[in-house]
């Protein structure tokens, strides 16, 4: 099974001076995803909790919503010509009676910002195929004073960031800030993913209660992910993109970029987040 973290040897340099030491670097592989024996997705990804990688990333596409919908997760043996296990390889079976999609020789999504569909249309295909739409969740509400502690807390649950500094981080809290779960990934998607991925198989979904927060930028892909999975609330230390806002606008779904210290942009979905009334004007 592939590891988390792998040593190489690098040339240092530091005030002029040049010594040669090991450095730990946080280890990328492929993974490829197969629904019912056929390819579906190939994805750059830290190896460690593929299984629950394959069923977010499954849930994100609106292919399941269910640990129920889920017969088996495999690792595919004999994936390479001479039937090595390379455990980069693995099939996820559906129960008998649950559709499975269309699939082509070409990825057939509609969510990443390579997939050449318009901005209305992957829109529109979020909003159809959520089956938690957020709107229908249970009143959620968090001041601004939990959202600026919870960077922190994710950062010391960052177990292999210390050690690389080359990882991203996703963390799910409950509304009164627990720390639920927190996954790292070389890919800020696929630590989505595999939040997704372990409520899914803990039987979770939807997440209605739960607070999304993610280490880098907001991007219209883990916006998508986090509607699918019914979460409605996502935070970002970082930029959300204009897809990600409009997104939000209109599956009602709260988006905060910048989460830095006190400071914050709520660009959408505000009536979740506790706010003092501005003062009266005189």
């Amino acid at each position: 099974m592939g590891r988390v973290t792998e040593r190489r040897r690098v040339i240092r340099i530091r005030d002029g001076a040049v010594s040669a030491r090991p450095d730990t670097l946080v280890a990328e592989e492929p993974l490829e995803i197969r629904l019912n024996g056929r390819p579906l997705a190939i994805t750059m990804r830290t190896p460690g909790d593929d299984f629950a990688l394959a069923a977010g990333f499954l849930v994100s596409e609106g292919v399941i919503a269910a640990a129920d919908e889920v017969q088996s997760i495999v690792y595919c043996a004999g994936a390479t010509a001479d039937g090595v296990n390379t455990y980069n390889v693995v099939d996820v079976k559906l129960s008998p009676g649950v559709e499975v999609p269309d699939i082509t020789l070409e990825r057939n999504v509609y969510t990443t910002s390579s997939c050449g569909l318009c901005g209305k249309a992957s829109l529109d295909a979020v909003r159809t195929q959520a089956r938690f739409p957020i709107a229908d969740a249970p009143p959620v509400s968090v001041t601004p004073e939990l959202l600026a502690s919870l960077p922190d807390r994710l950062r010391a649950a960052q177990r292999v960031f210390d050690r690389t500094g080359g990882l991203h981080a996703a963390a799910l809290f409950s509304e009164e800030g627990e720390l639920l779960d927190v996954r790292e990934d070389v890919g800020r998607h696929n630590a989505v993913d595999k939040l997704v991925g372990r409520a899914l198989q803990d039987g979770r979904l939807p997440l209605s209660r739960a607070v999304l927060l993610v280490s880098g930028r907001a991007s219209f892909e883990l916006a998508q992910k986090a509607v699918m999975a019914g979460i409605p609330l996502l935070a970002a230390v970082s930029a959300p993109s204009s897809l990600a806002v409009d997104l939000a606008a209109e599956t009602g779904l709260t988006l905060v970029g910048f989460l830095r210290g006190a400071n914050m942009n709520v660009y959408a979905g505000e009536h979740r987040i506790a706010l003092e009334a501005p003062a009266a004007q005189g």
